[in-house]
């Protein structure tokens, strides 16, 4: 990962969720500057000069769209992803926004540790945070591309599930996750089966990556699960 934090322009007419976005992405390490008008925007673009910008369609002057056209005119040759955040969840407002060049849209009401985990997917795509589809821990490696999973030289072999939840942990390195919030982003939002599955699927990547090396999945007793490197050795 980057060793210098990622810059983020939130840009939002509701006080609440710039100060909710700004506190959880500073929370994640990044550098986070706020406007409330489009107009403001602007103007932070060119002094900021963001790596990303999370940007509200519906604001009193300039809606997002006409931010991000004058972006684009104003700044030729300069490529800002944009996510668009908004209350409009029509399919022609997201056909214009991707038209226009944006390279996500959420619609409110947000997860906000969805967002945090599409700004990072922005960064490593657009900007090779990441090292280009690649998330390490320690001596674990998995390549989105290929969709490859390593522990040292040793190759996993890994169900599209288990993948997609050994994902999930990697993304949140370092922080615990919850049930919920796993069979949210790896189950889906319309899971409806028992919340087990989780504690079955953990143990299924435990015996496939913990049996060879010092483990790495630790359980959080009444709160989840985390993945963190094993203690240095003195």
């Amino acid at each position: 990962m980057s060793t210098t934090p990622s810059r983020i322009l939130v840009v939002d007419d509701e006080h609440s969720i710039t100060d909710l976005l700004s506190m959880a992405l500073r929370y994640e390490g990044m550098d986070v500057r706020v406007a409330h008008l489009g107009r403001q925007a602007l103007e932070a673009i060119g002094t900021f000069r963001p790596q990303l910008i999370v940007l509200d369609v519906m604001l009193p002057d300039l809606n997002g769209f006409e931010v991000l056209e004058r972006m684009s005119r104003d700044m030729a040759g300069t490529r800002t992803p944009v996510l668009f955040l908004t209350a409009r969840d029509t399919l022609d407002d997201k056909l214009r926004g991707f038209t226009l060049g944006g390279d996500d849209y959420m619609t409110k009401p947000f997860s906000v540790e969805e967002l945090i985990v599409r700004v990072r997917a922005i960064l490593r795509r657009v900007h090779g945070d990441g090292d280009n589809g690649r998330l390490e821990l320690a001596d674990l490696r998995l390549e989105e591309e290929s969709h490859e999973v390593f522990r040292g030289t040793t190759s996993i072999e890994l169900t599209p599930t288990e993948f997609k939840l050994l994902h999930y942990l990697l993304l949140n390195a370092g922080r615990v996750v919850s049930k919920s919030q796993i069979l949210d982003r790896v189950w889906n939002y319309d899971f409806d089966g028992n919340a087990n599955v989780v504690e079955i699927y953990i143990s299924y990547l435990r015996r496939k990556i913990d049996s060879l090396g010092p483990p790495l999945i630790h359980t959080v007793r009444g709160v989840g699960y985390t993945l963190r490197p094993p203690p240095e050795q003195p």
